[in-house]
């Protein structure tokens, strides 16, 4: 099955069930865990480093910076530098708002069957 289908009106469309599709490493990305938990985050406002890392409990300095990173190369979040006092604030751009409601839908459910399920 090819990734890429060329409909006659010269509009790619993705497959993301395709193993070579480009989608798959958004997908990838925007459904890890700390992803859908930096998005949720940042929902109300734009933060900074340190009140991410105390609002997401158990995430590394390492990983957080990673994450965000990454969320920042796909154009989820942007990164902002503010000189006097010097400070660094993430927020989520116009397409990572889009992420907001489904990654909340996604959250919730898990919080409701939670329930007896044993954490790794």
């Amino acid at each position: 099955m090819a990734t890429l289908a060329q409909p006659k009106s010269g509009i790619t469309v993705f497959d993301v069930y395709a193993a070579t599709c480009p989608s798959r490493a958004l997908l990838d990305l925007v459904t890890s865990r700390w992803a859908v938990l930096v998005i949720g985050a940042l929902e109300e406002h734009p933060q900074r480093f340190g009140a991410l890392r105390r609002r997401l409990e158990g995430v590394s300095q390492k990983v957080l910076t990673e994450k965000l990173r990454d969320l920042e190369a796909e154009g989820l979040i942007s990164r902002t530098v503010v000189d006097r006092p010097l400070a660094v604030y993430y927020e989520l751009t116009p397409i990572g708002r889009t992420l907001v409601q489904p990654l909340a839908a996604l959250r919730d459910w898990a919080q409701t069957h939670c329930d007896g399920h044993q954490a790794d």
